[in-house]
């Protein structure tokens, strides 16, 4: 059976980055975090140098810190202006900040610069994503850093567990998000359906006749278009239908009756009913107009306003689930972390970058340009986020729904995993296929998998579902 080069444990991580089993074993024993050389706290390790940075000539002199940033377009230039701030607010670090693409890009770049020893300063992967990178050796412990100023006491509580491991924190809340139900309120009024959008799939399949009544480019309105990256809210999808992907005895449960229930739902709604179909792009055309309905993430809430202005307004509302049960949202989105390297004083300059970025006002600043979550509790207290919920409701919508934040089922902890369940998806998305077969086969990858990464998952010791 095949694995994903991006599907990687602790034991193929260091095979990847020519370690082996001895290297492995030393990583085990003496200082926190393994590796060999550098300092008494294990925070420092020789031979990992920093990767090429053009630093503007006006910074000159001061210590220089590389972020590799997952991201595009209005996050990147709202990111770009937090780190201008940054760079103004003081005279003894520059912080640089270079888009690698999408999260797995990251993944893929900096594996390889591990591999070559040449690496950025700060790197953010999703959800649990960041465990194989910490298994390998390659993140910093960030606790003595934290002070009555700054520690994890500042960030909404649903976030913080996902940052630890074996009692140390590896990772700050950042840019934390969950996913969204995101409709076209002007088609649903114009349709005669509630404003306030569907609560349950029932609703949309009820909804989904009178929006078909409206022609779009000569077609039925759609009521839902999905995609072939639905991964993510696939796990709210399934924990709506009262199922899970896997459970905490790490055993894949994606494939019983309630994981081929929700898929079965969506398969009917599109296949036979006609209701839904898989895009290219569901965002590009929800703003486009083509169908009524998407799910996407709160992040991309600022981005989604502004490419449908003047042409409809969008409603949000929290994912749906089957009427009777709960609902429950992964928590998604990225936060920080130093990476290992040669330099105790770049290191340091990063937590000065993170300490900087934790300010209500800089957190806000944040969820108001991007529509990732205000992570630092204070800052939904702004004048800033206040304003913001007064004017669009959405925004306040994505903070409501934050109750039901809840961390991703193991399954979802690792990008191989994540690939291959919306791989499956859209399977049944596109071809129609059976959704029983699709998740028995599924099921057999991802336990696969799950069984490779359980001792590395085990020693995390994660208290989020506590």
């Amino acid at each position: 059976m095949s694995r994903s080069p991006l599907n990687l444990s602790r034991r193929t991580m260091m095979a990847a980055l020519g370690l082996g089993a001895g290297a492995a074993g030393l990583a085990a024993c003496g200082a926190p975090n393994g590796g060999g050389g550098g300092s008494a706290d294990g925070s420092v390790r020789d031979g990992f140098s920093q990767a090429d940075l053009t630093v503007p000539s006006e910074y000159e002199g001061r210590t220089p810190i590389l972020f590799w940033a997952p991201f595009t377009g209005v996050n990147y230039e709202v990111l770009a202006k937090q780190f201008a701030a940054f760079n103004e607010s003081q005279d003894e670090i520059v912080a640089i900040a270079e888009s690698v693409g999408g999260y797995a890009d990251l993944n893929q770049k900096f594996t390889a610069a591990l591999q070559a020893r040449t690496v950025p300063d700060i790197v953010c992967f999703p959800e649990m994503q960041w465990l194989q990178f910490y298994n390998s050796d390659a993140l910093a412990p960030l606790d003595s850093y934290f002070d009555d100023e700054w520690s994890l006491d500042v960030y909404i509580d649903n976030y913080v567990a996902e940052g630890k491991a074996a009692g140390e924190t590896f990772v700050v809340p950042f840019a934390r998000s969950t996913p969204l139900f995101y409709y076209n309120k002007t088609r649903y009024i114009e349709a005669g359906l509630p404003e306030e959008g569907p609560e349950t799939w029932e609703d949309l399949a009820e909804f989904a006749p009178e929006l078909a009544k409206i022609e779009v480019e000569g077609r039925p309105l759609a009521a839902l278009a999905v995609g072939a990256d639905d991964a993510w809210h696939a796990q709210a999808d399934i924990w709506g239908f009262g199922g899970a992907n896997a459970n905490e005895d790490f055993a894949v449960t994606i494939n019983e009756d309630a994981g081929v229930e929700w898929l079965e739902w969506q398969r009917k709604f599109i296949h036979e009913d006609g209701f839904g179909y898989m895009a290219q792009a569901a965002g590009t055309d929800f703003a486009s107009g083509i169908t009524a309905g998407m799910r996407g993430s709160t992040a991309g809430l600022t981005g989604t306003t502004a490419a449908t202005e003047g042409v409809f307004e969008v409603g949000t509302a929290f994912m749906l689930s089957k009427e009777g049960q709960e609902k429950q949202v992964p928590t998604g989105g990225s936060g920080l972390s130093i990476v290992r390297s040669d330099s105790q004083d770049r290191q340091d300059a990063c937590a000065e970058l993170f300490r900087f970025l934790a300010q209500p006002e800089k957190s806000a600043e944040w969820h108001a340009g991007t529509g990732y979550v205000p992570i630092v509790k204070a800052a939904a207290d702004t004048q800033a986020v206040k304003d913001l919920v007064a004017e669009n409701p959405n925004y306040g919508v994505a903070l409501a729904q934050l109750e039901n934040a809840r961390t991703a089922d193991y399954t979802n902890w690792d990008q191989g995993s994540v690939t291959e369940i919306g791989a499956a998806q859209a399977q049944v998305y596109g071809d129609g296929a059976d959704p029983k077969k699709v998740l028995d086969a599924l099921a057999a990858t991802l336990q696969e998998t799950l069984d490779d990464n359980r001792e590395d998952y085990e020693a995390v010791e994660f208290e989020g579902w506590n």
